[in-house]
């Protein structure tokens, strides 16, 4: 084993079930084994949890949040920020595990632990936050004013791409609003939750904290249904693609559950022929390869103004030349390996259906088959944004090229898809930035200017529009999402005069 392995307490074998502090053994249940798609090569292996063992998850769960609704949110805060403490001390091996398990080179490895890091400095903030408003009664001798409240144990699901950062994104914010917390991270990438949840075990453990707070579910779909159908779990979170969040969406709406939806993306950024184009080349390069294009804010569309169009496709063709793609512990490597198999056909059934629609692959879509794992080269597209295979959110580093002589015309085809995650504009005209920001703009959930589609930070609600599922997390007002509210009012008076002024005598 590695050592940054075996330092976060991973094993050959390893159990996939946790109720907070400790591990449920049980090793007649099925092993998910995890792969490097570095080389392709085993890590370890992670047993499944079975229903039985998910029953006792549950029970945990709600037992947990008997205690942990009833401690003052200040102190919930208190163990909120010891484990961004537990985490700072285990930022290089929990960055290097992210990057060997999913593919991303080591800085965004790293990266991804900070932005854990971050939410929990943002919770502990929050923790004496969690205001309500108080509001004038009508009638005379009466307090009115609303207060919020924990739901339960609230479920997150989470993707392969960032396996341990939207996890913190909820379970932080959730569990300082007072819940209790049940992960189920994906099946690509187990070893990174048993990784987090060994961490946070510490926490509990030093604090003589109750099983349940946080705990663990390993699985594959299965394991998700069983949470998204589950009316002891009052929120979902699930972050992933749009078929998968529609069904978890009607699935828990079936039985008036709640839902945070972070589904796919298909982000655009207009270059303006007043575009500083230096600058605009960096974040089209970081937000179109960075992870591999497998981020949900990744750039997949470019809309360039037909005068600097040739100019950037130039420069953007002999950068793409040059990348470094490689072993992503490798410091000199800017693009690691897609997560598996299955990505890589996905990205070169796509170059196919660009040339069938008419398109023109530029550069890259190479497979790099004299390399063990899952390499490509990024690859470059000249593409009508009407085309079907544009219209879809393909995972992979393929970046569209898109011709416009009209602003009117580049905000029509930047709004133009299903999608409405994040977005961007490069212009230092002051008129072109206010309309790309007004109501008749960007119909994205997030919007930027001078900046590019990806590298959303903590503090900031971070979600989308349209299928991209409507949800919010990691920052501004998006705790309410994780409480119920309730309004009340208190008559301290010795009368009992109705609302509206109406007369009952009995």
């Amino acid at each position: 084993m590695k050592d940054f392995l075996s330092s976060l307490g991973l094993k050959e074998e390893n159990t996939g079930t946790s109720t907070g502090r400790n591990f449920i053994e049980n090793k007649s249940a099925k092993a998910i084994t995890s792969h490097t798609p570095s080389d392709g090569s085993e890590i370890a292996k992670v047993y499944e949890t079975t229903k039985e063992d998910y029953e006792q998850v549950i029970k945990s769960s709600q037992e947990a949040f008997k205690t942990w609704q009833m401690m003052p949110a200040p102190q919930r805060g208190e163990i909120v920020r010891q484990i961004g403490l537990k985490l700072r001390k285990y930022k290089e091996p929990l960055g290097k595990l992210v990057s060997f398990e999913m593919g991303k080179i080591y800085q965004e490895g790293l990266g991804e632990v900070q932005e854990m890091i971050d939410i929990c400095d943002f919770a502990v903030g929050q923790s004496r936050m969690l205001y309500g408003k108080t509001m004038h009664s009508e009638r005379p001798q009466h307090r009115m004013y609303e207060q919020w409240h924990p739901l339960g144990p609230v479920g997150v699901i989470s993707a392969f791409n960032f396996p341990v950062a939207v996890y913190s994104w909820n379970a932080m914010i959730a569990a300082i609003c007072g819940n209790t917390v049940i992960w189920k991270g994906s099946e690509k990438t187990p070893l990174c939750g048993v990784a987090v949840q060994n961490i946070i075990a510490e926490v509990l453990e030093e604090n003589d904290l109750p099983e349940g707070i946080f705990s663990l579910i390993t699985g594959a779909r299965e394991a998700g249904e069983w949470m998204t159908t589950d009316k002891r779990i009052p929120l979902i979170s699930a972050t992933g693609s749009i078929p998968m969040g529609k069904q978890v969406g009607q699935t828990v709406a079936a039985r008036l559950g709640k839902t945070i939806l972070e589904l796919g993306g298909n982000n655009a950024i207009i270059i303006s022929k007043e575009a500083d184009l230096e600058m605009a080349i960096r974040a089209i390069v970081f937000g179109a390869v960075g992870t591999a294009g497998q981020r949900c804010t990744s750039t997949r569309r470019l809309i360039i103004h037909e005068d600097v169009y040739d100019q950037l496709k130039e420069r953007l063709v002999n950068i793409y030349k040059s990348i470094k793609i490689g072993d992503p512990l490798d410091s000199d490597t800017l693009v690691g390996p897609l997560i598996d198999q299955d990505a890589v056909d996905m990205m070169q059934n796509a170059l196919k259906k660009v040339e069938e629609e008419g398109g023109n692959v530029v550069c890259g879509g190479d497979v790099l088959e004299n390399m063990e794992g899952h390499y490509v080269k990024p690859a470059i597209c000249e593409v009508e944004n009407h085309y079907e295979i544009v219209q879809h959110e393909t995972f992979a580093p393929i970046l569209y090229l898109i011709k416009y002589s009209e602003l009117d015309e580049a905000l029509e085809l930047h709004n133009g898809v299903v999608q409405g995650l994040s977005s961007s504009m490069f212009t230092l005209n002051m008129r072109e930035m206010e309309r790309f920001l007004s109501h008749r703009g960007s119909d994205c959930g997030i919007a930027n200017i001078n900046i590019g589609t990806s590298g959303a930070e903590i503090g900031g609600a971070f979600g989308g529009e349209k299928e991209t599922g409507g949800g919010r997390e990691s920052g501004s007002d998006a705790w309410k999402a994780y409480m119920r509210r309730q309004t009340n009012t208190i008559n301290w008076g010795d009368e009992l005069p109705l609302a509206q002024g109406i007369e009952f005598d009995v």
